[in-house]
């Protein structure tokens, strides 16, 4: 099974994407809720955008620890329910650290108190459903690259298998002429034929031509050209009164390539079951 390298620790928790989300997002809610304020939009724009970097802190701790969890607790719901429960004491903390020593607590000052209030409903009724929203978001790329993984994975197991088969007609080629012909050879020198040292010789042709291409990915129809033709001369010495072979090839298709062993393993076919049993 594929598996996705995918980033952890702070790396994943403050990735660009999700800064650059939290804080645009944040940062523009903050604004417009600070339209009605008295001291102008800026400070809670500000203030709402530290609370997204917090609830951002949070999702990002929560879905990597603890490593396991209950079976009736999924990750999920922690990391929704950890940024709905830092909203109050987040917002909290910020309004009361923006508060002027000496002045009085922000919940005993009606306008102060209103503003931090919408503030933290605002992020209460939001920030869980941003976090439930990138979830599902993450979910459907997880799939995708997912997919992705189990599609290239395909491929090149699709990619290994016809290199397989390839390499074994190549292999079932090669044992069947070179036993037989190295039996005509045989027997043409103990009958003294004067065939004997041509067979051998295009024999040997052959296996200059078709050796140094086994291990190659890719040859050209020029060179299996050349060792068709090679096998072609060792079977007519074998069968003169029955095989006569003419190449014709257009010019423009010597220079396309192709797996190597191609075309001479439809023309050792072609010898092998059709000249050769008549």
């Amino acid at each position: 099974m594929p598996t996705l390298e995918r980033p952890r620790g702070l790396k994943l928790m403050f990735g660009w994407r999700r800064v650059r989300f939290t804080l645009l997002l944040s940062g523009i809610l903050g604004f417009l809720t600070g339209l009605s304020w008295k001291t102008g939009p800026v400070e809670p724009a500000i203030r709402s955008m530290m609370l997204g970097m917090v609830a951002l802190t949070a999702f990002g701790i929560f879905e990597q620890w603890p490593r396991r969890l209950p079976r009736w607790l999924p990750r999920w719901m922690l990391q929704v329910l950890a940024v709905a429960v830092v909203v109050v004491p987040t917002m909290a903390i910020l309004t009361a650290l923006a508060t002027r020593p000496g002045d009085p607590p922000f919940y005993r000052v009606p306008t102060r108190f209103n503003g931090f209030a919408h503030l933290t409903i605002m992020g209460i009724l939001i920030a869980p459903w941003t976090a439930l929203g990138a979830l599902v978001r993450q979910k459907d790329a997880l799939a995708r690259d997912q997919a992705l993984a189990f599609a290239l994975e395909k491929s090149e197991l699709e990619r290994e298998a016809t290199e397989a088969r390839m390499r074994l007609l190549q292999a079932q080629v090669a044992p069947h002429f070179l036993f037989n012909t190295l039996a005509n050879v045989r027997a043409l020198v103990d009958t003294n034929s004067p065939q004997a040292s041509a067979v051998l010789g295009s024999l040997i042709a052959y296996l200059r031509a078709a050796v140094p291409r086994l291990d190659r990915p890719m040859a050209t129809f020029e060179e299996e050209l050349e060792l068709v033709r090679a096998y072609l001369d060792v079977m007519h010495m074998r069968m003169p009164d029955r095989l006569r072979y003419t190449i014709q090839v257009e010019d423009e298709a010597r220079a396309l390539h192709c797996p190597p062993m191609t075309l001479l393993t439809l023309v050792e076919n072609a010898v092998r079951h059709g000249i050769d049993p008549s």
